[in-house]
């Protein structure tokens, strides 16, 4: 009996468990650009064009290897623009009565395909390392559910920078050394940049005229779009960035946009790359002597330590965890964060570049826009509808976890053991933005003081019954409390004065 085997943008892995369940000889592959994936938010334009161009010469590839593949364009007349309303018109078309898929990354589509009216089996996407039984009798019984313990264990099951039954080197985790701000003559090459293509240009024309009131621009397209594109990215990264990654990963530079990142993120998230094989080229360059180990060690945590765990989390966690607002913050997500005028050079910095680039490194997105989200008390749904749409990395499985629990602290600490809230030296110790800013980072009160050091205490403040008894958080409500009172009343009413801005719509 024949059946339609389910492929999404962000399955395009010849590996894929839907495909190796499938039979050439009969079963029909369905892959779709629809108007629902596209518009469930208002994804950033090169997110759409990347997946769009990749699905479609994936689809190519996959019909050479003597697949039968029922593809639907965007702008196909008969496009019912949903996933399922394409499933039942293939289903008419070709007389097949079930379909089976890998499971999708975000629990709005697996709803969807659970109760489409059609027969659906949902396959594991066993393209990542941890199922989730296994994330979830790591997570049994424990008060904290902290990455560092869970990418040891990934570290041993991998055997990933082991040294027998020991870290290699000694130690489990090198982040202490790579803490570094940027020396003033730094020059990364950034990630290796592909010109378009006829289907790439096709796909651009199409997305403009389609996407064009989305937030970001679709100039200067470079994405890979294959599996080949995607792996010369890898060998580009471990080649040219991965020795210094290290050092500097958490530094930011005006006019950098990429620094010493891999960029890839966006290749393994949708498909074209494996976490496991990225890190064995990172493993293969240390053991070479071509890249130094709290490079490869830091480079190697973030993939099979934190995107293995956040995924985890998302699913143990289930549907309702995009949601939560556990701080009780409601403020709008201010204009500043769609391009709108700021003052502040940090925030212009990192938004600039997102709309431009469809990326922000982790601090920038963390430390910068997060970290303003979260002084600033802005609705945490807000915040991470925003991160969905403008990266092109972002996928709820992924994005969800890192916003509302990482970065928003809107789980209540399910992630994080404590908000990660910082003032605006953090911010000048790990860049050069406020050297050209209007606001004075060394000012704490009055005229022109950096709003990151008034709002930085006033987020504690408003939120002392909560975190006061925080281990980590009691030397920041000490030095508070040391302060002179008649100080404290100033920062606070200085603290408030720029949410009172934020609220009229002023700019700050």
């Amino acid at each position: 009996m024949n059946r339609l085997i389910l492929v999404l943008g962000d399955q395009l892995s010849f590996g894929l468990s839907a495909l190796r369940a499938g039979d050439k000889a009969q079963d029909t592959v369905v892959m779709a650009e629809v108007r629902d994936e596209a518009n469930y938010v208002r994804h950033h334009p090169k997110k759409i064009a990347l997946i769009f161009a990749a699905m479609r010469k994936f689809a190519a590839h996959l019909e050479e290897e003597g697949w039968t593949v029922a593809y639907s364009q965007l702008d196909d007349t008969e496009n019912s623009g949903s996933i399922v309303g394409e499933l039942l018109r293939r289903a008419e078309q070709t007389g097949a009565q079930s379909v089976v898929c890998t499971e999708p990354g975000e629990w709005r589509l697996i709803n969807k395909l659970q109760y489409a009216p059609i027969k659906t089996e949902i396959l594991n996407d066993d393209r990542f390392l941890a199922s989730h039984a296994e994330f979830e009798a790591w997570a049994e019984g424990r008060k904290a559910l902290r990455m560092e313990y869970f990418y040891r264990d990934m570290r041993r099951k991998t055997g990933l920078l082991m040294d027998g039954e020991n870290p290699e080197g000694g130690q489990w985790n090198y982040d202490h050394d790579n803490r570094k701000p940027a020396p003033g003559d730094i020059a990364p090459k950034g990630p290796l940049k592909f010109e378009p293509d006829n289907i790439v240009g096709d796909v651009l024309g199409l997305v403009e005229a389609e996407f064009s009131d989305h937030f970001g621009t679709l100039d200067g397209f470079w994405f890979a779009t294959t599996r080949a594109q995607a792996l010369d990215a890898l060998d580009h990264f471990i080649t040219h960035s991965l020795p210094t990654f290290g050092d500097f990963q958490d530094a930011m530079v005006s006019g950098e946009s990429f620094m010493f990142h891999a960029i890839l993120s966006p290749y393994i998230n949708i498909g074209l790359l494996g976490p496991l094989e990225v890190c064995e080229a990172a493993q293969e360059a240390y053991e070479k002597g071509d890249a130094p180990l709290n490079a490869v060690e830091g480079f190697i945590r973030q993939i099979i330590g934190w995107r293995e765990y956040v995924r985890g989390i998302y699913f143990l966690e289930g549907p309702d965890y995009a949601s939560r607002n556990r701080l009780g913050q409601s403020r709008d997500l201010p204009a500043m964060y769609w391009g709108g005028e700021t003052k502040m050079a940090c925030m212009s910095a990192a938004v600039g570049q997102t709309r431009e680039e469809a990326y922000a490194h982790h601090i920038q997105r963390l430390m910068v826009t997060g970290n303003f989200a979260l002084v600033a008390g802005l609705d945490p749904q807000q915040v991470a509808q925003w991160y969905l749409e403008v990266y092109a990395d972002a996928f709820e499985w992924v994005e969800a976890p890192n916003v509302v629990g990482m970065s928003q602290f809107a789980d209540g600490g399910v992630i994080a053991s404590k908000p990660y809230v910082s003032s605006g030296a953090y911010i000048n110790r790990m860049s050069n933005y406020c050297k050209g800013c209007d606001y004075s980072v060394s000012k704490k009160t009055g005229d022109g003081a950096c709003p990151f050091n008034t709002l930085y205490w006033h987020f504690l403040d408003r939120h002392r019954e909560r975190f006061s008894n925080n281990a980590r958080m009691g030397n920041m409500y000490r030095t508070w409390d040391r302060m002179d009172e008649d100080r404290r009343k100033t920062v606070l009413q200085d603290g408030q004065a720029v949410l009172d801005k934020l609220d009229a719509g002023e700019i700050v």
